[in-house]
Parts: structure tokens; C-alpha cells; sequence
């Protein structure tokens, strides 16, 4: 039999619960004495549909106490050592966030901050149009497009995936701003502005950059194809900027209205930069309907394509009607319009950005939006009940369903994790404990608490996976990767030869994961992966444990 953990730990007055394969009496015993604190018995068999298991929960929410300790069933079978403590998250919070600096594009990352994990300056030659590298144009004109976060795997750098990664992050520190009083070590750390905000700053610098002279925003900025498994100095493919969308631009209208905000108190300077970008990408939408993107023939690069732009929109509406008070009348009008056409407004994702819209109304002190706010709140409400109804279902009180294995299916697991944060802050009542708990539920999973038995993200507890699909940690000779990265996780129908090969047809959904760097659709891992752990951290961080 298994025994499933959150092989970190849980916070001291929650809920906490451990899944069994095989019913059983059990003890949680103590690892500094071997002394049990609690026993009991498991609880009634239940049928996990996505991942083909009988499982059995083991409550011992009971145990209050901080210290460290497993779980022993009656025939000896033992979990991993996990600790019980209001602080157990927080190292994994820098952890998750540092990420990021580790993905910065143009600059070397020296011993003093990235420890074992350095390289030199990368992708610093200028980039060109993708009309000059098509007819190989042997005068192309050049630009300067160097900075931001690889997105991935790869070192490409995505207009869309950036915006996406940013909105997790800042909302998060515009919600619970005291989660991130923590140093990450980066080289601006010191300077008086929170390291967060210092890094993201990295991100919207390089965006600004991806802003035509008539205020479209270039959809990416790749190489033709994809580098070959080289170290990022290594890689001298020309970069090439593909072609303004209507995706990217409403993108980046919201996200910089939303760091504008943000960062008004620390950098007022900068927040003016950005909301002056804003507006003028906001009056290229007025006049520009949809711009889609697609690759072109021969380029192998991210797509990130989207077959309407309805929620980014919304999106860029919403943070408008915030930000450019002297033209709220004009966004409120776009808000009101758009609000009719996207449903569902709960999702965080690069494809539906819907539920940004949904944060940005609700979090607004001012009530800009008027009469739409109650429609978005019941709506909230709705969708957060639908899934915690759903992780009913669930032996691994998980909120997804079989159908939702999808590629990166963790950050799903994540984003739903920030509808119930949401849900948390803004419904009162008794229904804000069950929302408490699944939002908790989420990480649990991500942590070990799941059918594989393993932490999907890098370096934390004892079985944390450890091969991603990731250029630099394949080929820096470091036999670890760096803590911190959320893999994309388990994919219903994996779609890499690896991948393909290991995992044999018919598995159930949570099963079909693999721990290899070649499984890019089951085990890469991104920026917007990773930011939508640290909105969930902060929140934990924030609101639950006690401190």
C-alpha cells in the first residue's frame, strides 16, 4: 500500500489529510522521539475515476503541534516525513518566485546570486523583423529587444505568457502585499522596493519593448526554430520579431495599467511610463479588431494563437476603467459590452484571461464598474462552488475531472486554486472555510498528495521530480535542477516520443506523467506555471497561517 502526503507540510490549525491505497489503522508518529501523537482509522473506500484508484482518507487534523513527522499504517507501510507548521511554506515561496531571476534573458548570472546556477550574458545581438529574415534581407534593419524571462523550456520570450505570468504575480501583491517582505536575492535586492516587484520590473521592461510605434504589440520575440539543448550563451540563432496581434496588444494594455498601479508607490516614474504605453496600445484597440497569430510555415517557436480576443479585451478594459481615470466613461462602456459576450469569467490562463477581469472589478476599492460588480461576484461565486463540488469527487480532493488532464494540467490545478482564494476573500459567510480548504487541497496536491506520489515541484520534499524539460538544467552538468519549478504535469494525451513511449495507453489521466527531461508535454516547465503557485502562496501565507 501507498500512503500520499504533502511532503512539505501542513499549517498547524487547518485541515489536514494524507490518502491511503489500502484501509488501515495508522499513527502519526513524531520523527524526533518515534512516538505517536494520534492514531486512528482510515476512512470509507472511495473511487478516484482519474486515477483508476480505491482510496481512503487519513484525517488527523487533530494534530496541531509544529514539529515533523509520517505516517505508519498498521502493516508498516510509511509516508514521507512531512512537518506540521505555520511557517512550512515559506522558503518554498522564495523558492518559487526566484525562478524567475533564473530565467532572465541578456544578463549573467554571477555566483553572488544565482549560487551554482550561473551562465553568461545571452541573446544579447540585436533582433530583426520577420519580413527581413523571410526574404533574407541583406540590409535588415535592427533592434535592441534584449531582457525578460525565457518563457519555458526554451528561450523564447512570449508577449502573451509574460502579460499572463505578471497578472499572477501582481495581483497577488496588490491583494496580500505582506507575503512578500522576503529577499530573493537578486541584484536589486536592497534597494527598497520589494524583490518581487524588482523582478517583474525585469519583465515589463523587455515588454515595453515589444510595443510598435503605433502601439501594437509584437506577439513574440523566437528564433525560427527552437535551440537545440545548449546552454542560453550557447544559442546564436538570430531572434526574430514576429508580427503585431490584437492578443498581445490587449495583453499588454491590461498588464500595464495593472503594474502602473502597482508600482505608483515605489516607482512613480516607471508607473507612468507604463500607463502612458497603456493608452496608446488601448487606442490602437479602438481602431483595430481582431489580429490573430499563427506561426508561420517552417518556424517550430511557441505559437500561443487564440481563436478571438473577446476576453483580452475585457481584460484591458477592466484595469483601464482603474487606471485612466479621465476616460473611465469610455472604458466602463467597452466593459459593459464585452461582459455580455465572455461567460464564464473564471479562468487565469493564457488562452482565457477572463478571471483577471473578474480580480481587477472585485478588488477595486473605488466600485468603478457599478452595477457589473455584483454579476462578476455572483459569478465568482458560482464557478468557485462548481469546483469545490468537484473536488467532492475526487478521492485527492482535487478540483479536476478526468477531461481536465490537459497539457500543463498543474497550472489548471493552480489557477482554480485563485478562484477559491478569491472566493475566500469576497463571499463571507460559512462557505469561506470550504474555500479555505480547497485552495489548501490544490497544493497539497502539487506537493505530493496525488496518485504518482510525487512533488511536482523541484527540490521540495522527498520525492520531488527532478528531470524538467528545461534547455539550461539539461546542459549545466549540475546534477540537480534549481528548487522551485512547477512542472507542467500529468497530460491525459502526451504528445512526446518519450513520453509516448514510457506511458502506456489507457492509463488514467493522473497517471500519465513522466520524470524526463524529453517529456516536453508532460514535464517542461514555464514562467506562468510557476506564477500562479506564487499568487497561491502569497495567499496561504497571507490569510491562513497563523504567524
Amino acid at each position: 500500500m501507498a500512503i500520499y502526503v504533502n511532503q512539505l507540510g501542513y499549517i498547524t490549525d487547518t485541515k489536514k489529510i494524507a490518502v491511503s491505497t489500502k484501509p488501515c489503522n495508522f499513527q502519526v508518529i513524531r520523527l524526533s522521539d518515534q512516538h505517536s501523537v494520534l492514531d486512528g482509522t482510515t476512512g470509507p473506500k472511495f473511487r478516484d475515476t482519474a486515477s483508476g484508484d480505491d482510496v481512503y482518507d487519513i484525517d488527523f487534523s487533530d494534530l496541531t503541534e509544529e514539529g515533523e513527522y509520517y505516517i505508519l499504517a498498521g502493516n508498516s507501510s510509511k509516508s514521507h516525513n512531512f512537518k506540521i507548521s505555520n511557517d512550512v511554506y515559506k522558503n518554498l515561496m522564495v523558492d518559487v518566485s526566484r525562478c524567475l531571476y533564473y530565467q532572465r534573458c541578456g544578463i549573467a548570472l554571477d555566483e553572488g546570486h544565482a549560487g551554482i546556477y550561473t551562465h553568461e550574458a545571452c541573446h544579447t545581438e540585436p533582433a530583426i523583423m520577420l519580413d527581413d529574415f523571410v526574404k533574407n534581407n541583406p540590409e535588415p534593419k535592427y533592434f535592441d529587444m534584449t531582457g525578460g524571462w525565457h518563457d519555458a523550456g526554451d528561450f523564447g520570450r512570449y508577449s502573451t505568457a509574460g502579460a499572463v505570468a505578471l497578472g499572477h504575480i501582481l495581483y497577488a501583491f496588490d491583494l496580500f502585499p505582506e507575503s512578500f517582505g522576503y529577499s530573493m536575492n537578486i541584484p536589486e535586492s536592497g534597494n527598497g522596493i520589494p524583490d518581487i516587484l524588482n523582478e517583474c520590473a525585469y519583465e515589463l521592461r523587455w515588454l515595453l519593448k515589444m510595443q510598435s510605434k503605433d502601439g501594437g504589440v509584437y506577439h513574440k520575440l523566437t528564433a525560427w526554430r527552437h535551440a537545440e539543448f545548449v546552454m542560453p550563451e550557447d544559442d546564436h540563432d538570430r531572434f526574430i520579431i514576429y508580427p503585431v496581434s490584437s492578443l498581445a496588444t490587449a495583453d499588454f494594455v491590461a498588464i500595464m495599467a495593472l503594474a502602473s498601479r502597482v508600482y505608483r508607490p515605489f516607482m512613480p516614474e516607471f508607473a507612468d511610463t507604463m500607463l502612458n504605453a497603456a493608452i496608446k496600445s488601448s487606442l490602437w484597440l479602438d481602431t483595430h479588431s481582431y489580429v490573430g497569430f499563427t506561426n508561420p510555415e517552417g518556424s517550430n517557436t511557441g505559437e500561443y494563437g487564440d481563436e478571438e480576443d473577446v476576453d483580452e479585451r475585457l481584460w484591458a478594459a477592466a484595469e483601464m476603467l482603474r487606471a485612466d481615470k479621465a476616460n473611465s466613461a469610455k472604458y466602463l462602456k467597452i466593459l459593459t459590452a464585452l461582459s455580455k459576450d465572455v461567460v464564464s469569467k473564471s479562468d487565469f490562463g493564457w488562452i482565457d484571461v477572463s478571471g483577471f477581469a473578474t480580480i481587477s472589478i472585485l478588488s477595486d476599492p473605488d466600485h468603478s464598474s457599478g452595477m457589473l460588480e455584483s454579476s462578476y461576484k455572483n459569478e465568482l461565486q458560482k464557478n468557485a462552488t462548481r469546483f469545490v463540488e468537484m473536488s467532492k469527487n475526487s478521492g485527492y480532493h482535487l478540483a479536476m475531472e478526468s477531461e481536465d488532464f490537459v497539457w500543463g494540467s498543474n497550472m489548471v490545478v493552480a489557477n482554480r486554486s485563485i478562484l477559491f482564494a478569491m472566493a475566500y476573500l469576497l463571499i463571507e459567510g460559512p462557505s469561506q472555510e470550504k474555500f479555505k480548504n480547497a485552495a489548501l487541497s490544490q497544493l497539497h496536491y502539487l506537493l505530493g498528495r496525488n496518485a504518482l506520489d510525487i512533488s511536482y515541484i523541484t527540490g521540495e520534499g522527498e520525492n520531488a521530480y527532478s528531470h524538467p524539460h528545461n534547455r539550461v538544467t539539461a546542459s549545466d552538468n549540475i546534477e540537480k535542477p534549481m528548487p522551485g519549478w512547477v512542472a507542467g504535469g500529468p497530460f491525459r494525451t502526451p504528445s512526446d516520443a518519450a513520453a509516448m513511449s514510457a506511458i502506456p495507453k489507457g492509463t488514467p489521466p493522473m497517471k500519465c506523467y513522466l520524470d524526463e527531461v524529453g517529456s516536453y508535454s508532460t514535464n517542461e516547465i514555464t514562467i506562468y506555471w510557476n506564477s500562479p503557485v506564487i499568487f497561491l502562496l502569497a495567499f496561504i501565507n497571507s490569510k491562513i497561517a497563523k504567524n
